[in-house]
């Protein structure tokens, strides 16, 4: 496996490239660091999650596979991705998960003031989740809501989707859509958002406000939350779970050097 640099703002985070899907080997504190630094710096980015179905996704999906690649930070969003990242030398790496990243984004940008516009859900979850979170962080700065319909938005409802958030004068814009929905609506509205960082979160919106379970911290951290997840929602997600033994048998490959995967390529 290889890695290397991505460098943005003044931070430095090394990527390492799974199965062609360069993922940042970062913990927490590193992530939000990034993230002052993108929005002192006020251009356009984006950050992905990345637990190991993406990856999956990605290798099936070049154009995927560019998008996560040219993300400011493409966290390691499960166990597997982690241990992985780990035995390869990074040891400080530690889970950034999609619903702990938000939770944490908006604590420490309190004293800061950064304004948070939530994007995705089904009907009502938005509104849920900014309660949820005014209860945790009573002061926190919710700048805007919006729950796009169950289909494509035309070009007219795009447009006026992207007047409602540059308006609200967003600093961070959460995208709560299905992976790689989020993916590919962050990568085609990068250019045409002021907010200066987008970062797609998946469930973490169902998971605040209460409207899926989520599994708990014993589970998270023993790599059986996409068995718990399974075990919920069995139809959605069984195609994307199912690819769990191949991801390892890919990464074995890997490792041992049996087959190559360029970056990006």
């Amino acid at each position: 496996m290889t890695s290397k640099d991505s460098t943005s703002g003044g931070q430095l985070e090394p990527r390492v490239n799974v199965l062609g899907t360069e993922v940042s080997a970062v913990d927490m504190a590193m992530v939000l660091d990034s993230i002052a630094a993108s929005i002192a710096a006020r251009n356009p980015e984006y950050i992905c999650v990345v637990p190991a179905h993406t990856v999956m996704d990605c290798r099936a999906d070049p154009a995927l596979r560019r998008i996560v690649n040219a993300s400011r930070l493409a966290t390691p969003d499960g166990m597997s991705i982690v241990w992985l990242l780990k035995l390869l030398g990074y040891r400080g790496v530690e889970r950034v998960y999609g619903p702990d990243l938000l939770l944490e984004t908006c604590r420490y940008g309190l004293s800061r003031d950064w304004g948070h516009f939530f994007y995705g859900g089904k009907a009502g979850v938005a509104d849920a989740l900014a309660i949820r979170l005014a209860d945790q962080y009573p002061s926190l700065r919710v700048t805007g809501k919006y729950t796009p319909p169950f289909r494509p938005l035309t070009s007219d409802e795009d447009r006026e989707v992207i007047k409602i958030i540059n308006n609200s004068g967003a600093d961070i814009i959460w995208i709560g859509l299905s992976s790689p929905k989020q993916e590919y609506w962050m990568a085609e509205h990068r250019s045409s958002l002021d907010a200066p960082i987008m970062i797609g979160v998946g469930a973490a919106f169902d998971f605040i406000a209460g409207t899926k379970p989520q599994a708990p911290r014993w589970i998270q951290h023993s790599g059986f939350e996409w068995l718990f997840r399974l075990l919920s929602e069995p139809r959605r997600l069984w195609p994307r779970y199912r690819q769990y033994p191949k991801f390892v048998l890919l990464v074995l490959a890997q490792l041992m050097g049996l087959k190559k995967y360029p970056n990006g390529g």
